[in-house]
């Protein structure tokens, strides 16, 4: 599986990480809704299962993905700080996108 992280991403998951909730955990990218061609996509803490695989991205920062879901295959996470500071994760390769 595929992950990109921009590099705003990467320094705002790299604080994430650090809070006392990340705590011996990993970030992990999920759908939380699933709308006929499209889905929607969040951050959360998590441990890796059987079903994960851990994504090495270019930044240094691992993420776990539920190797099942194959709408997260190619997930591109960015965080913007203008016009909304957020993140955005996209996959361009099934145009599904979520800002929060």
């Amino acid at each position: 599986m595929k992950c990109k992280i921009n590099r705003n991403a990467a320094k705002v998951m790299k604080e994430m990480l650090e809070n006392e909730d990340a705590k011996g955990q990993m970030l992990r990218v999920i759908v939380t809704e699933h709308h006929g061609d499209h889905a929607h996509y969040a951050l959360t803490y998590g441990t890796p299962t059987e079903h994960d695989e851990i994504v090495h991205t270019d930044k240094g920062i691992d993420v776990l993905l539920d190797t099942r879901e194959e709408l997260l295959d190619g997930v591109w996470i960015q965080f913007f700080y203008f016009p909304e500071e957020g993140f955005e994760i996209v996959n361009p390769s099934m145009g599904h996108h979520n800002h929060f």
